[in-house]
Formats: C-alpha cells, structure tokens, sequence
C-alpha cells in the first residue's frame, strides 16, 4: 500500500481510545497537503481533486468544509482542507459513502496521474470546544472578495495547559476576539496528529489591514488583562505557529 492509496481512507477505526467525543463537540479532519512547485503540476491536480472531493463529502452527510491555500506561511506551498462531521461514526459513513462513489475513484485516478501528487500529507483530527462546538462559516452576503484567513497553532507543555488554555478562550478571550471585529471560524484541541499536545483555531479578516487593527484592539481590551492574570501560565504559550491562507472557489468559508 502507498502513501496516495490510504489518503482519504477512514481513520477512526484506529483511534478506539478517543471513542467517548462528546456528541455536541464538533470533530474536524484537518489534512495539511504539503506540495512543491514543479513539472508534476501538484497545485493544479490536487486543487481539481479537492473540488470533487469536497462535493461529494457534502452529499454524503459532511458539516461545513473549508479548502485553502497557503499565502504566507512556514512549508509553503500547501492546501488545508477541513472537514467537520458530528462525530467518529458520521466521519466513517460519509467517508464510506466518498469511497464506493465512481466520481470519486475516476477524480482520484485522474490526480495521481503524472507523477506524485503531493510532497506529505498530515492529518490532524480535532474537537471543537465547548464554548464553540462547530465551524461558522463568516457571511459572505453582498462579499464580492475573499477574506483573508490567520491559522494558528499552539503548542502547549502539557494536557492541564490544553484544558486551561480551553478555558480561557471559552471564558473570555474569544468573546475579546469578536468586539475586536474578528470572525473567528472554529476553535479545536488536536486529539490526533503532529506536535501534540496543541491547539488550533482560524480567524477571518476583511483583509491584512483589518487583521492588524483588530488584533491591535483586542489587545488593548481592559478584559484581556484580567484574564491573562486569571491564567498567567498559558496567556502565553511555548510556540505559536501562525498561516495566512486564502480560501479556495468551493470553500464555504471565504
């Protein structure tokens, strides 16, 4: 078995520890597709790959899905697609159902054509917290332009530091966010996949100008102080990976 044979196979099978998700709890599959520029043409193959893809996991039972390209970030080039489902079962059915779909085999033949598709892939499996439990697409009404979109990462010391960290947010930090006029998309803990333990979540921008501005304001918010004096040991945190993306034409979040 290769590596492309096994990209969208259903991963909860081996994952029985992380079983008792909590139903209201978003889970998200995060796949980072890492691609290099060059005659294989990665970019243009996966990108038509991931439009079908993306339509067919609509139709079997998928949540909200966003698709991205990377615009300033660390290991560029890649796509982000992620995929939000209400729980391990409803991932392995529609994953289940995309598998038997002819559509699906005749785009994923087409996209291993020519030579390797993509450099590495990573998967990240992550649930959403409690204090927002699912993807929310910004408004797009009357929009004639993408957002832009910020990707952060955390990485955290320990597991006390994720459910504190957790805390925080739900507790305040994204409530500053939102007065500071971000959009903010999801929010998630990472229960599988690199540089454990970590936490992600994606802001929304009108555009970079706007992302300073706002992130200037929710700094000066007099409530930030008080909460990162309630939490002195995760206001901040080891390593912050930070990714600017842009979203692709079939995204729901744009």
């Amino acid at each position: 078995m290769t590596r492309r044979d096994i990209v969208f196979a259903p991963v909860a099978a081996a994952l029985p520890a992380l079983a008792a998700q909590t139903p209201h709890r978003a889970l998200y599959e995060m796949r980072i597709i890492k691609l290099r520029n060059g005659a294989e043409n990665q970019r243009t193959r996966t990108t038509a790959f991931l439009k079908t893809y993306v339509a067919l996991a609509k139709a079997a039972g998928a949540g909200p899905i966003g698709a991205f390209s990377s615009s300033v970030a660390e290991d560029g080039p890649f796509l982000i697609l992620l995929a939000s489902f209400k729980g391990y079962g409803d991932m392995e059915e529609c994953q289940a159902r995309i598998a038997a779909d002819s559509g699906y085999r005749k785009a994923r033949a087409e996209w291993e054509k020519g030579g390797p598709p993509y450099e590495r892939l990573q998967v990240n499996l992550l649930r959403g917290f409690p204090g927002y439990p699912a993807m929310t697409p910004p408004p797009t009404e009357g929009r004639k332009t993408s957002r832009l979109f910020e990707l952060r990462m955390y990485e955290l010391e320990n597991l006390e530091h994720v459910e504190r960290k957790i805390r925080m947010f739900d507790e305040g930090e994204t409530a500053i966010f939102v007065r500071a006029g971000m959009l903010p998309v999801f929010f998630g803990e990472t229960l599988a996949g690199a540089n454990l333990p970590s936490l992600y979540y994606m802001l929304g921008f009108d555009n970079l100008a706007a992302r300073e501005a706002c992130w200037s304001k929710s700094g000066g918010d007099p409530a930030w102080k008080t909460l990162g004096a309630e939490y002195p040991d995760v206001a901040t945190v080891p390593k912050l990976s930070v990714s600017f993306v842009t979203p692709l034409p079939f995204s729901d979040v744009r």
